[in-house]
């Protein structure tokens, strides 16, 4: 696990977790940001369950629905809280595992690629697909996207997708509730 305290791929933007559910990336760049939606338990905001489920320590007594999801070891590189903080779990130089099975269309590339976690960057932001995200949530999304430009000159504002598209069998985060239309307005990439 790399010291999030050192390394340029820990944002200054966010307050550092650092989640054992990492790894080192194979030699490839990083081209690809992948916007997922969690809460826990589902519907609910505000609570320390995200953390405890990205460092493995979701107690699986505490509601019935961690039962069945405490021994998962997943992770995000970062979470956007509902008030806009930010919350690191992963180095972005590290592989985060968030991306689970999936697969995407690469047009540069001409051809659909898995082991997404291998060259992406994953965001997750506190929220399910009935409640609409917050002003400060797509404010520091776009701190975020502008940070991981700047640092991944593979990353460009057209390799932005949502967990629903790699994933539509499994997934459906962020869901309707994810403004892409107002996103895209909140973030300019040429300001």
């Amino acid at each position: 696990m790399i010291d999030l305290q050192s390394s340029p791929g820990r944002w200054q933007g966010a307050r550092q977790v650092a989640s054992p559910n990492a790894d080192q990336r194979p030699d490839e760049e990083v081209s690809l940001l992948l916007i997922h939606a969690i809460s826990l338990p589902p519907g609910q905001f505000q609570g320390a369950a995200i953390e405890a489920l990205f460092t493995n320590q979701l107690d699986p007594e505490a509601h019935p629905y961690f039962a069945a999801i405490a021994h998962l070891q997943v992770s995000a590189h970062l979470l956007i809280r509902r008030d806009g903080e930010c919350v690191q779990f992963v180095d972005t130089d590290q592989r985060a595992w968030h991306a689970g099975r999936s697969r995407w269309w690469d047009p540069r590339q001409l051809r659909w690629r898995q082991a997404l976690n291998d060259f992406s960057v994953g965001i997750e932001l506190e929220g399910d697909e009935t409640t609409p995200f917050t002003k400060a949530q797509y404010m520091a999304l776009a701190e975020a996207v502008e940070w991981l430009l700047d640092r991944y000159p593979a990353l460009t504002p057209d390799r932005v997708t949502s967990h629903a598209r790699v994933a539509p069998l499994r997934k459906t985060d962020p869901g309707p509730t994810f403004d892409w239309a107002y996103w895209r307005q909140v973030f300019d990439p040429e300001r």
